[in-house]
């Protein structure tokens, strides 16, 4: 089981939100601690929590949500819904277009049930690396949020990379901080060979080891990355281990021209449960 944080982090919502879905009843913990209060669930609720999502992304009110949950739709009837409140949709303006494609990768997700293969994981150490980096807040984790945040970094950051006669040595990475309940701060960094007694016009970070990573490559955007933290999820309750923090992604290969055609590698920091408790 996972706590109300870690769950948080592999569904790509905030606490807040699933605190008020408990408190309306419409995404109970599967167990709450007696003496501490404290919410726990599991990854088979992942399912329940992307069906939420979609659904409130496409405009239904959270009782009209409830009810459709609890009429415990098939993923082909709940797609026929989704089609048709899309249609509705998209007569309206263009801002309108981002949020159908994120219902859409939760509607991949939804679909892919029964079918995520976790032999995909791997469990390995990730080394110590040497990263120039910049950062930004973004309004929370969420795909629609980050995005806008992290590309523009990245492309300020080859440029400076660049302006000071640099190269990039490894692939990219972004990575990601708390700020307060909602926020987070996400850092695009990159690994170089740095001169030493240079000053840079950006950060220079030493991104720490990680002992112990739960890791998956994603194919495709990362507007569509939700199926595969559940793919991560599911490996990491089956055996045992616990997540520590948000995710690193490394971009393996990504062309900007082609995201669809993107290769990023997600690294999860684990423990076991039995060493976190």
């Amino acid at each position: 089981m996972f706590t109300i944080g870690e769950f948080a982090r592999l569904g790509r919502v905030s606490v807040r939100m699933l605190r008020h879905y408990d408190n309306i009843g419409l995404l109970r913990p599967v167990r709450v601690d007696e003496a501490s209060g404290y919410r726990h669930y599991d990854a088979a609720q992942l399912r329940d929590l992307n069906r939420v999502v979609a659904l409130k992304e496409l405009g239904f009110t959270l009782e009209q949500v409830r009810e459709i949950i609890e009429e415990k739709l098939t993923s082909e009837e709940l797609r026929g819904m989704l089609r048709l409140r899309r249609a509705q949709l998209a007569a309206q303006i263009s801002a309108d277009t981002d949020r159908l494609d994120r219902v859409e990768a939760r509607l991949r997700t939804i679909e892919r049930e029964g079918h995520m293969n976790t032999e995909d994981v791997i469990l390995k150490p990730v080394p110590r690396v040497r990263v120039a980096e910049l950062s930004a807040v973004a309004a929370s984790y969420a795909s629609q949020d980050i995005g806008p945040v992290v590309q523009p970094l990245f492309v300020e950051l080859c440029r400076r990379i660049d302006d000071a006669g640099l190269r990039i040595a490894a692939p990219t990475i972004a990575y990601y901080e708390p700020v307060g309940e909602e926020q987070v701060m996400v850092h695009a960094a990159a690994p170089v060979a740095l001169e030493s007694g240079r000053e840079y016009d950006f950060d220079v970070v030493d991104l720490p080891a990680l002992d112990t990573a739960a890791t998956v490559v994603h194919h495709g955007t990362m507007d569509e990355v939700d199926r595969t933290f559940q793919t991560l999820a599911f490996w990491i309750e089956e055996h045992g281990y616990t997540s520590i923090g948000h995710a690193r992604e490394v971009y393996l290969d990504y062309d900007g021209a082609a995201p669809e055609r993107g290769v990023t590698e997600l690294q999860v920091l684990v423990s076991r449960q039995d060493v976190v408790s």
